[in-house]
């Protein structure tokens, strides 16, 4: 445990740290410019003289409890947290994430792509957010629910979800499926969504459990990727792909070479959203 750094870590936060921020008044009298102690203990659930302690090189060192309830109370980005624990002499928490909750940042870009197929995705391959071109492209995957909102799931369990994909393509979008679920499926350990899927799977398809046996964690898309579109037949497009790791989220934006078919087909389907010709 490194007091020093531990106390003057807390105290440059806590003084970043606005009222409005977590919802306090701010009063007519308040000087400081970031939270007194006592509202930052109040935040997380503890005295403010246990706090207080903390700032001042003092006292017993935090549970693992105690500095994720501060983690909480201040605010702290995931990197902040992970900080916070190993100054105070713990590990930090394995990331095991949930993907629900689209990341602000995130969801900024994507409002900037409206007229761009692209889409926000999980490490389970759930649609989180879609621009109206990508519906087009690809279909609205965010109308699923339960297991079925994994592409993964549907890929072996539902032969309409592999439509979108000429046949020949098939084995290896269903090889990198498997892998990404696979790599879901180690970071977030028995008990998680990921091995929901992953029994659930085994249970009901031959397919899904040779696939599984192979035990493939290397196989990838590759940028190129072709679609087939039920009106305008093959799109040949790159994905281009931006990873949130805090989130376990992905964007994915489709973009076809100037000059060719493909962009010529992307082009009316910015148009037509997902209007049928």
């Amino acid at each position: 445990m490194d007091r020093a750094q531990l106390a003057d870590f807390l105290r440059t936060r806590r003084e970043a740290l606005q009222p409005e921020d977590v919802g306090l008044p701010r009063g007519p009298r308040r000087r400081a410019g970031g939270l007194r102690r006592e509202e930052v203990a109040a935040l997380c659930g503890m005295s403010a003289d246990y706090y207080s302690r903390m700032e001042q090189q003092r006292g017993p060192r935090p549970s693992e409890q105690m500095l994720a309830a501060i983690a909480r109370g201040l605010h702290l980005s995931l990197d902040e947290r992970d900080h916070l624990f190993r100054v105070a002499g713990h590990a930090a928490p394995q990331r095991v994430l949930r993907s629900e909750h689209l990341n602000p940042g995130m969801m900024r870009i994507v409002d900037r792509l409206e007229d761009t197929p692209a889409e926000v995705l999980s490490s389970l391959g759930e649609t989180l957010r879609q621009t109206r071109p990508a519906v087009a492209l690809l279909g609205d995957d965010a109308r699923w629910t339960g297991m079925a909102r994994s592409m993964v799931y549907r890929w072996y369990t539902d032969p309409s979800s592999r439509l979108i994909y000429p046949e020949e393509d098939h084995p290896l979008h269903g090889r990198v499926f498997a892998a990404q679920l696979r790599v879901a499926y180690a970071r977030e350990g028995r008990g998680s969504r990921a091995a929901a899927i992953v029994d659930a799977l085994l249970d009901t398809s031959d397919e899904f459990r040779k696939v599984w046996a192979a035990h493939d964690i290397s196989t990838t898309h590759t940028d190129a990727k072709r679609i087939a579109h039920p009106q305008l037949g093959i799109i040949e497009v790159q994905c281009q792909t931006l990873v949130d790791p805090d989130r376990s989220q992905a964007l994915l934006v489709f973009t076809a070479v100037p000059g060719t078919e493909s962009h010529e087909k992307l082009r009316l389907l910015s148009v037509i959203g997902d209007q049928r010709l």
